[in-house]
């Protein structure tokens, strides 16, 4: 029988170094299980109530972005992007029904650049899957429904089944998101954009006037807009 008061024992500690290495431990499972999550989460696409802009140029031609709308719009918006970009994710939450607009109604066209430079693995990717969907027709919706989830890893098997849910599940499109077919495009677009000063993204041209970026929200992009069709009237 030990004679030890129990009332007087020191409380046994865990080393510090210890403690660090369970919550290093713990904040690694943390983000495997995340990352898990977001490279396997279920694709669903949401409801496609409006019309699909017509592809006036396609994808694949060296340095030229994808455009959509109605050829002979008097504004031309000219959307600099990259489909791991954050803050592009922002913008297009918040000027997507404003843009949208612009084109249904053959006020402007829109021109996408897809970039890759956020993420070096994921945004080229990314960027081949849309000019895989625009060679389909469905580059604004595609797009759309990227930005849409931007949580998701969007993986290759993700890309691939939100194609399927827009009816472009095709073998053609398949085989381009699995074989990268479009990457030497992507890397001629990210030339032109260079060319041009790029420098980040969203960067936005409205008939060739780069946006400051206080105006780009959807009054901005508006008036944008706006005074260019005037102008060219």
């Amino acid at each position: 029988m030990s004679n030890t008061n129990p009332l007087l024992e020191q409380k046994k500690r865990v080393p510090p170094g210890v403690v660090v290495v369970i919550v290093l431990v713990l904040a690694l499972l943390a983000g495997v299980g995340f990352q898990y999550l977001r490279g396997h989460s279920k694709v669903e696409a949401g409801d496609q109530p409006r019309s699909e802009p017509a592809v006036i140029t396609g994808p694949g031609q060296d340095g030229k972005g994808v455009t959509v709308g109605k050829a002979g719009a008097k504004a031309q918006i000219d959307l600099y992007l990259d489909f791991r970009c954050p803050h592009c994710a922002e913008f297009e939450e918040m000027t997507g029904a404003t843009v949208d607009k612009l084109v249904a109604d053959g006020t402007a066209t829109l021109t996408y650049w897809p970039l890759a430079f956020v993420n070096p693995d994921a945004s080229p990717r990314l960027a081949n899957a849309f000019a895989a969907a625009a060679a389909n027709g469905k580059a604004l919706t595609y797009a759309d429904e990227m930005y849409g989830d931007f949580s998701k890893s969007w993986t290759n098997d993700q890309l691939i089944e939100l194609g399927k849910q827009l009816g472009i599940g095709d073998a053609k499109f398949l085989q381009a998101v699995q074989n990268n077919t479009y990457a030497g495009w992507v890397e001629s677009v990210g030339k032109a954009a260079d060319a041009r000063g790029v420098t980040g993204t969203p960067t936005v041209f409205v008939n060739g006037k780069k946006l400051e970026t206080k105006d780009l929200t959807p009054e901005g992009l508006q008036k944008a807009v706006d005074d260019a069709a005037k102008a060219a009237s």
